[in-house]
């Protein structure tokens, strides 16, 4: 060991007299095994759960959302199991494959966005948010990017095929749970297919269009059997 600290974010690091080497290597991605969160992330992260748990936990309940407040509480449990699956799971799987080619790879919240999502949540029982993303720092390649991309929808689309076999070897409140947890999941993972804007999609596609077209059908047959059953 030659005494020199590793940090494993930007934030982390003091303003003077830190380590400027490469991207590659910085905070110790490029050789280090796993996945690390620093501090800042994990702020934004836990902000950016709350606030979307508690708006989604508006969707629920009748119109208007505000007038039912007790109903929003008691569904707390249920929209924190969702955004948990469905939000948490698919930016880690970004920040996953983004360290693992060597990127500085972070969430950060976007503020605005959060604060659209919860206002919508509990004046009209909507959620249509944008709460952040996964930050990757460097020049991924055309390849590296699409399967950085394509590593959330994936997550989802794997999540939503156990909740649904959960579901269906299980019975009452279990099921209902476990269909719904899966409908959320595989609808997240066709949404983000979608190759518009900032969309995983698009990116996916310029990458390898058969691998899009894929999980874009493998996305749809995942919502179609949720809501057949």
């Amino acid at each position: 060991m030659d005494g020199r600290r590793v940090y494993y974010s930007f934030h982390d690091m003091p303003l003077e007299g830190g380590y400027y080497g490469d991207y590659g290597s910085y905070g110790g991605y490029g050789g280090r095994r796993g996945i690390t969160f620093s501090r800042t992330e994990i702020v934004h992260i836990l902000i950016s759960m709350a606030v979307l748990t508690v708006a989604f936990s508006f969707v629920f309940v009748p119109y208007p959302p505000l007038s039912h407040i007790a109903g929003a509480i008691k569904n707390l449990p249920l929209s924190f199991l969702a955004i948990v699956t469905a939000f948490f799971c698919h930016e880690t799987a970004h920040k996953y494959m983004g360290q693992k080619y060597g990127y500085w790879s972070e969430f950060r919240m976007f503020p605005q966005g959060l604060l659209l999502a919860l206002f919508l949540g509990i004046t009209v029982g909507i959620v249509f948010a944008a709460p952040g993303a996964v930050q990757i720092w460097g020049r991924p390649s055309r390849e590296e990017s699409g399967k950085i991309s394509a590593a959330g929808p994936s997550t989802n689309i794997a999540i939503s095929f156990i909740f649904m076999a959960v579901g269906l070897f299980s019975g009452g409140i279990v099921a209902s749970i476990s269909f719904f947890v899966a409908y959320i999941n595989a609808f997240l993972a066709f949404f983000n297919l979608l190759p518009f804007g900032p969309l995983d999609g698009l990116k996916i596609f310029r990458w390898n269009v058969g691998a899009w077209l894929v999980l874009v059908a493998i996305s749809i047959s995942m919502l179609a059997s949720i809501m057949y059953i």
